[in-house]
């Protein structure tokens, strides 16, 4: 499945149905009078969080959302049917913004959660509302409330406790693989993560998610590379796994390059709780490793720093046992609060393209 975290759609509420002007004319009956019926409701426009879903690939080829509106009123004092509500399903994390993209209007965070984004319009009234004591055959109906509509953006920010970052070829893609079910693309070359990797980690009974986003650079903030646009991933996240590669040709640069792509981002991922752990050590001599890891906690102003191979395995307990520890309580993971929820949802309407 192709993965898209944006996506522009067009959604319209359902217009009221307008009333009717009838009277009523039966035999032996003198005095009918107006009994013409309100128009029934437009429907609403409804966002829905559902799981099993982390892209917004079905946006791209279904972009136009519109309610049906109510139906008109009839004699004998009916009210028309009111539309049915169209429910959209997106992927949890999933924000809706304005079409200028300043603005965020729905953000979906949990699976179930439901709001209405443009109510349907209300009827219009029938002429049997309009009869007073000096009108007793009005001819006038209201010709309902007219329908909303507008063009929005969809973002999505994948949930996860866990969020990976460093340089490209840190090891980012070896490490999520080897602690996860994920399968993501590694290579010896830079950027082999294009897009954001989910995967679940099992650690002591414990279960929780952990992302893996493409590398960033100097000037990812700018543009460079891949640019910083999927940094939203991991503002959700509540610690991040910084890898560095210790067989770079500066480990400390490395790190201080990302930390100012992070300052720079904003979003408060800077001041986010952070595990730093240095990568493929088994790769050089334990007097080298040990003279880098020095200097990069005098970088990070006296953190620990972590020795891991996510090639080899060394060291993979230490940081998950570390990770679980800044996460917090497993009731508040993201995987078991999608897995408790997830049967949950209801079924929508199908959406009528326009």
């Amino acid at each position: 499945m192709h993965f898209l975290d944006q996506a522009k759609i067009f959604v319209r509420s359902g217009a009221g149905g307008q009333g009717a002007v009838s009277f009523r004319r039966e035999k032996y009956i003198e005095y009918g009078g107006p009994d013409g019926g309100n128009g029934g409701k437009g429907g609403d426009i409804v966002f829905e969080a559902v799981g099993g879903l982390n892209t917004l690939i079905d946006f791209r080829y279904t972009q136009h959302f519109r309610a049906p509106r109510g139906k008109g009123g009839s004699g004998s004092n009916r009210t028309g049917a009111g539309g049915e509500d169209l429910v959209i399903r997106v992927p949890v994390g999933t924000q809706v913004l304005s079409d200028d993209k300043e603005t965020v209007l729905l953000d979906l965070t949990r699976i179930g959660q439901r709001e209405i984004f443009f109510p349907g319009g209300d009827g219009g009234r029938g002429n049997a509302s309009y009869k007073t004591s000096t009108n007793r055959a009005p001819r006038q109906h209201g010709t309902g409330w007219p329908y909303q509509e507008a063009y929005v953006w969809l973002r999505l920010k994948l949930l996860a406790d866990a969020g990976l970052v460093g340089l490209p070829n840190a090891g980012k893609s070896t490490f999520i693989n080897a602690v996860t079910n994920a399968n993501a693309k590694v290579g010896d070359y830079p950027f082999t993560t294009i897009r954001p990797q989910l995967g679940v980690v099992t650690r002591h009974s414990r279960e929780f998610v952990i992302a893996d986003i493409p590398g960033l650079i100097e000037g990812a903030a700018d543009g460079a590379g891949i640019g910083d646009r999927f940094l939203g991933h991991i503002e959700r996240c509540r610690v991040l796994l910084h890898l560095v590669d210790a067989t770079g040709e500066d480990p400390v640069g490395a790190y201080r390059t990302v930390q100012e792509e992070l300052d720079i981002y904003g979003a408060g991922l800077s001041e986010k709780p952070q595990v730093l752990a240095l990568n493929k050590v088994d790769a050089l001599e334990p007097k080298e490793v040990a003279r880098i890891a020095r200097k990069l906690a005098r970088a990070a102003g006296g953190d620990e720093v972590l020795l891991l191979s996510g090639a080899g395995g060394a060291g993979i307990d230490d940081v998950l046992d570390r990770l679980v520890a800044a996460i917090g309580p497993a009731e508040a993971t993201s995987v078991e609060a999608t897995a408790s929820a997830e049967g949950d949802a209801a079924e929508p309407v199908p959406w009528s393209p326009i």
